[in-house]
């Protein structure tokens, strides 16, 4: 039937150009669903896996879907949520302090900027962050609304992912479809095991630097290695944007001990491109950094910092589509 129809589309190249058009202002309008519901589906299936181990050992589904599910939920509010108004004091208190930390590290340089200028921007820009979990929350995820959404959602996707597979598979003619499946099964592979690994990525690098910054007497350490645990999500530039406060930071000190926070996050980065990710990352997709910093720039064009988070897992399921359909065609 999608065969027929996209064909009939092809023959009438009107038709086609109005339905790319309505396509497109239908993804438009809707991008915060699609958005929610990709987050959902990214959730299910770093969790998948376990649920999958779960009910091999004789769980029943239900118990088998909420164990690993509650034990995540547990885990973020018993021991993250606890800590979120300490971390916001410091950000708020960095973000004060980081226009005098950038004044006298360019006045070593022989030229000076205006700290009150830049204090009242980035103040403008983070004083939404808010002194609790419930509106850091809110802000990163666009609503408390969203964020139960998104987990319920993919709490069904869980519960019911047979049963969406199957009728996915359905939409497609009955000699393809059990390579259907085989198709989503590598897409739920390789977007579980890149949310999987990109979290212990994150806590890995974030602990590595609150480590050495800490050691090296860097002021605000635990927000600037927050800043690198979370910036590690945008592969390639990232680190190089969360190394850049600390070393103006360490510059106000001196010199030397700039660089040797420059040296630090080298250091960490060596590590993390020669152990952690060939382990951590192996399953994961692999991308072009041409194509990372690209799709970054894009996602955060169009979408801003959901955009830019999530650019790099939506290339990975648009490179697992197309190297299936090329291989479906070679054989």
């Amino acid at each position: 039937m999608f065969r027929r129809f996209f064909n009939y589309l092809i023959r009438n190249q009107v038709l086609l150009a109005l339905f790319i058009i309505a396509l497109g202002w239908f993804v438009i309008q809707l991008r915060d669903i699609i958005v929610s519901i990709f987050l959902s589906y990214i959730i299910m299936a770093s969790v998948l896996p376990m649920v999958n181990f779960l009910r091999k050992k004789g769980f029943p589904k239900i118990f088998a879907v909420l164990i690993p599910y509650l034990g995540i939920i547990t885990a973020i509010f018993l021991l993250i949520l606890p800590l979120v108004p300490f971390v916001i004091s410091q950000i708020q208190s960095l973000i004060t302090r980081f226009p005098h930390f950038l004044d006298d590290s360019t006045t070593n340089f022989g030229f000076a900027i205006n700290p009150q200028q830049l204090e009242t921007y980035l103040n403008s820009e983070f004083n939404n962050l808010g002194h609790n979990a419930i509106n850091v929350t809110t802000q990163v995820f666009g609503g408390l609304f969203s964020v139960i959404t998104i987990f319920v959602v993919s709490f069904y996707l869980l519960m019911y992912n047979d049963s969406f597979k199957k009728g996915f598979s359905k939409l497609f003619q009955r000699e393809n479809r059990t390579y259907v499946l085989e198709v989503i099964d590598r897409v739920n592979d390789k977007l579980g095991a890149w949310l999987r690994g990109q979290a212990i990525l994150c806590l890995s690098i974030g602990l590595f630097s609150w480590v050495g910054l800490t050691l090296l007497g860097i002021p605000y350490a635990l927000p600037l290695a927050l800043m690198a645990g979370l910036l590690e999500v945008i592969p390639t530039i990232g680190p190089i944007l969360s190394a850049v406060p600390a070393a103006i930071i360490a510059l106000t000190v001196s010199p030397t001990l700039m660089l040797a926070v420059i040296s630090l996050y080298i250091l960490i980065q060596a590590l993390e491109n020669q152990i952690l990710v060939p382990k951590i990352m192996e399953r994961a997709v692999g991308l072009n950094p041409v194509f990372v910093i690209l799709g970054v720039m894009i996602g955060a064009n169009i979408m801003g910092v959901a955009g830019a988070l999530l650019a790099i897992p939506f290339i990975s399921f648009i490179i697992v589509i197309f190297n299936s359909i090329e291989q479906r065609q070679e054989n």
